[in-house]
């Protein structure tokens, strides 16, 4: 009976949060709210069940496991940005050093003030941040790809990594396998052979039919367990064993809709049973009555917050004062991994039922306050519309037109060229033409040519089009369009370059298919050729619009999507084909319409 009441409890939140509209307090937390209602503190209609503590079991190792896919490793990659000379890996390892040894200093002072002794612990709880939380008020904000989201990720990236870490050492020693602490590089090992291993095969893993086998998601468990298997072997938390297999599963680069199935099982499911039942097994109705334990669970929560106090002194540095304050309190947010914590250090004796309760209401008032005052302090700053370079290398009578009509839209045109003769042609056509004195790649590179969105080699002789294609490659230009007009069979430029990722045409082609289209289907000739409304191509980059169905997109009604094109083929869009990050949505509506929608998808988020 209990398992179905929390089944039903499960359910029946997100339900009731949408008709209430409530959307301040994040599902987790009303979970935990829900399981202290109707667990020991009130009704009493729930009891622990060796069911209920397994699935629970699971619940928290889904919970950790998705937590380690959410890592983004090419955040690591130092780099400049445009911002203030912004860095954001060298800013957030400044800031977690700093929320490390403000915890370190909570954690002194809360020893002296007699409310809690351990300092190791309350160390590795106040300097845990719950990276799902992050990012999914980044993601809201559409901060995900901009320094200042990018700094806040690696933060809090840095807040689950390091205190897992410490929570594995701790757990080892107070656990009486100090000897054995040694043993836990095994994980990692067996991490990266499971990582050498499959990444080989998973690509023939994405080829077979899953429409019942679902090899993806099975891959998925067995990492896991394997994992977390070997982390009980060794004497480590079977959390770490979760975390480092969530890792080895994202560095397998799975598709947004396998992402999506392992999200939905266990959010779905098991994560839901772990955060109602955590709320279940506490018995706070012997504290709340006490005042002084009212006092001692807002000095947690205080100190919760103070110990990412931190971040506004270093962030303050490249972003607005406002800003690095909004910054400090989406930090604050720290559920995630609070909780685990709490269950190890109760399995070891090294923390009371009570203190559990306080240090729980105390993150659960984080978590609830946290994204409200984000929301509050945080300002958006205005940017400039954000247009497609296009560089075009060769001016001509066949590249001026083009050019001509793409600057009336959504792109950044330059016109570049080495002829003297067609630069002095041309250079009144076009705003932006810049004349070169030779094709060397020390001159290209100072000038910028391969800095752009898209390069298109319109040069009428193919040797220097392929010349210029192998250079983009190098510098990876992330399209390159080649004219080759060459139909000499045995030349292998072709081949060549399409393997490098260019995409190729020539005239003659084009002639010829753009006649067959005008006896074979006007209509559509019409369409693309059309002023008011036309057949339109947009690549989704923003995260807040993957892993929905194409039904539920904001936008749908106002256009239609003829077809997705995702890894290299073309697929017939369902109602509830879901949206993936990198796909190229191929559609008609109106022009108006098509600008917004355009920029809303395209943005990097």
């Amino acid at each position: 009976m209990s398992l179905l009441i929390v089944l039903f409890a499960a359910l029946m939140i997100p339900l009731a949060m949408a008709r209430f509209k409530i959307t301040a307090v994040p599902t987790a937390i009303a979970e935990i709210i829900v399981g202290i209602i109707i667990g020991r503190t009130g009704f009493q209609f729930v009891e622990t069940t060796n069911n209920l503590s397994f699935l629970s079991s699971l619940g928290v190792i889904i919970l950790i496991f998705l937590s380690g896919m959410e890592i983004d490793f090419s955040l690591f990659k130092t780099k400049t940005s445009e911002e203030k000379g912004t860095q954001p890996l060298p800013m957030a390892i400044l800031s977690f050093v700093a929320i490390l040894g403000t915890s370190v200093l909570l954690a002194f002072v809360v020893k002296f003030l007699g409310i809690f002794d351990n300092l190791m612990l309350s160390t590795i709880l106040f300097s845990t941040i719950a990276l799902g939380v992050v990012i999914a008020a980044l993601k809201e904000k559409e901060l995900l790809s901009k320094p200042y989201g990018q700094t806040l990720l690696l933060i809090a990236v840095l807040g689950e990594i390091i205190p897992l870490l410490a929570l594995s050492a701790y757990a080892a020693l107070n656990g009486g396998q100090s000897e054995q602490i040694w043993l836990i590089l095994v994980i990692f090992l067996v991490a990266i052979l499971l990582l050498w291993r499959f990444r080989g095969i998973y690509d023939f893993f994405a080829k077979v039919d899953k429409s019942t086998t679902q090899l993806d998601i099975r891959l998925a468990f067995f990492i896991v367990f394997t994992l977390v298997t070997v982390a009980e072997t060794v004497g480590a938390e079977n959390i770490l064993g979760a975390f480092l297999a969530g890792i080895v599963m994202k560095l397998l680069q799975p598709s947004e809709s396998t992402q999506e199935k392992l999200t939905s099982v266990g959010y779905g499911f098991f994560i839901p049973v772990f955060f109602i039942m955590t709320g279940a097994k506490l018995e706070l109705r012997s504290l709340l009555i006490q005042p002084e334990a009212w006092l001692m669970i807002l000095l947690l929560f205080v100190c919760f917050m103070v110990a990412k106090a931190g971040l506004f002194f270093t962030m303050q540095k490249s972003f607005n004062r406002t800003n690095a304050l909004a910054g400090a309190c989406i930090s604050a947010t720290t559920i995630t991994l609070v909780l685990p914590t709490l269950e190890v250090a109760a399995h070891l004796d090294q923390i009371t039922e009570v203190q559990v309760g306080e240090f729980t209401l105390a993150a659960v008032l984080c978590c609830i306050l946290a994204p409200i005052f984000f929301n509050k302090f945080y300002q958006s700053t205005e940017e400039e519309e954000q247009l497609t370079k296009v560089t075009f290398f060769g001016t001509n009578v066949l590249t001026i037109p083009v050019a001509q009509q793409l600057a009336k839209g959504w792109y950044d045109i330059q016109m570049v060229t080495d002829d003297r003769e067609h630069y002095e042609t041309f250079r009144s056509a076009m705003d932006h033409v810049l004349f070169l004195e030779n094709r060397e790649e020390q001159t290209l590179f100072d000038k910028q040519i391969f800095d752009a969105d898209v390069l298109v080699l319109g040069y009428r002789d193919d040797a220097i089009n392929y010349e210029m294609a192998q250079l983009a490659a190098k510098y990876e230009v992330p399209r390159v369009i080649v004219r080759l007009e060459s139909h000499d069979l045995t030349d292998t430029k072709y081949e060549q370059l399409q393997a490098k990722g260019a995409e190729l045409f020539n005239t003659f082609d084009v002639n010829i298919s753009l006649l067959r289209e005008m006896i074979d289907s006007p209509s559509t000739l019409k369409m693309l050729t059309d002023t008011e409304s036309g057949l339109y191509e947009v690549s989704v980059n923003n995260r807040r619009y993957t892993g929905i169905p194409i039904k539920s997109l904001p936008f749908i009604e106002a256009i239609t999507i003829s077809r997705i094109y995702r890894n290299n083929e073309f697929i017939a869009p369902r109602g509830n084909t879901v949206i993936e990050l990198g796909d190229h949505l191929i559609f008609t509506g109106n022009k108006e319409t098509v600008k917004e929608l355009r920029h809303v998808l395209s943005l990097t988020n």
